[in-house]
């Protein structure tokens, strides 16, 4: 089982429910193509992170995913600074985002993949809060410039939706997906083919 993702929260998860993985990142273009629309913009990376990975090695599962930050329709990526980041948490602040994370799982020739939608709403926030928050450096990796498993879940005041998705990686859409590549999800087991 092949996780197509650095991210250390996707890593956790998947220790968190007993599949065992390796870590090979996927070195992808990510650049929305133009009037891409979140939803498919999501799946696109997230299968083209599958395919990047899966190409040419039948024998193996791989995993990917990618998570998005939409308000207003606008894309919020991870931030290019300190400046940025505060430029979107200042946006979020007091009202509702959605996060789209999107799961493709690739094996063989067959890639399954989904879109899981979550409503998020933040309090509202000072400046002085927002700067103390960047400052943890928290943000800085992360779409829509925080996360919600560490200092972030202080400014979350609603999730409406999967929690996992969130972090960025459904867990319950996930095993659905393994299901569909014919890998099938044990409790306390984890994965068998």
């Amino acid at each position: 089982m092949i996780l197509a993702s650095a991210s250390p929260r996707r890593r956790d998860l998947l220790d968190l429910i007993g599949i065992a993985h390796e870590v090979r990142p996927a070195n992808i273009d990510e650049t929305a193509l133009p009037a891409e629309a979140p939803i498919p913009h999501a799946e696109r990376l997230a299968r083209a992170k599958a395919h990047a990975l899966a190409e040419g090695h039948p024998d193996i599962v791989v995993i990917a995913a990618d998570t998005i930050v939409v308000v207003d329709g606008d894309i919020l990526g991870k931030p290019r600074d300190e400046a940025h980041a505060a430029a979107m948490l200042r946006r979020l602040a007091g009202r509702e985002h959605t996060v789209y994370t999107a799961i493709a799982v690739a094996r063989d020739s067959r890639t399954e993949s989904a879109v899981e939608a979550v409503r998020v709403t933040f309090r509202q926030l000072t400046d002085d809060e927002i700067a103390a928050y960047i400052a943890t450096r928290e943000p800085m990796d992360k779409a829509g410039a925080y996360g919600i498993q560490g200092y972030g879940a202080t400014i979350v005041e609603r999730v409406e939706g999967d929690y996992f998705s969130v972090m960025g990686l459904g867990l319950r859409r996930l095993v659905e997906l393994l299901a569909r590549v014919g890998v099938r999800y044990e409790f306390g087991a984890g994965v068998t083919r």
